[in-house]
């Protein structure tokens, strides 16, 4: 079992920026693939970056490529995810994710153990 848990979100005006952090406990942190995901009102909770168990590799979608940037500490169990430039769009409510793989994914089925979520409410 994992628990993790967000934080970080928040009001901000859009060219604003914002770190968000998920803190892992539980089971081994390194032993995992972490990922970060969001859900818009009256939209399905999508991709939005993943970072391989060292940190090594990691994917991003299209829409915040240039933008966003994940990084894990795995000495302080938590994954981060730096957000710069942010659109109105950007707003959701972020979610952090845990897979028990070698391999980033994309879809959400694959990740076993998900956060509570932290708003991030981008005005413009």
């Amino acid at each position: 079992q994992v628990h993790l848990v967000e934080s970080g979100g928040g009001l901000v005006q859009a060219g604003g920026s914002l770190r968000l952090s998920c803190a892992a406990s539980g089971r081994t942190f390194s032993y995992y693939v972490m990922g970060w995901f969001r859900q818009a009102p009256g939209k399905e909770r999508e991709f939005v970056t993943a970072i391989s168990r060292s940190g090594a590799s990691t994917d991003y979608a299209d829409s915040v490529k240039g933008r966003f940037t994940i990084s894990r500490d795995n000495a302080k169990n938590t994954v981060y995810l730096q957000m710069n430039s942010l659109k109105s769009e950007d707003t959701a409510v972020y979610y952090c994710a845990a897979r028990g793989s070698w391999f980033i994914s994309t879809r959400t089925l694959e990740y076993e153990y998900w956060g509570q979520g932290t708003q991030v409410t981008v005005s413009s």
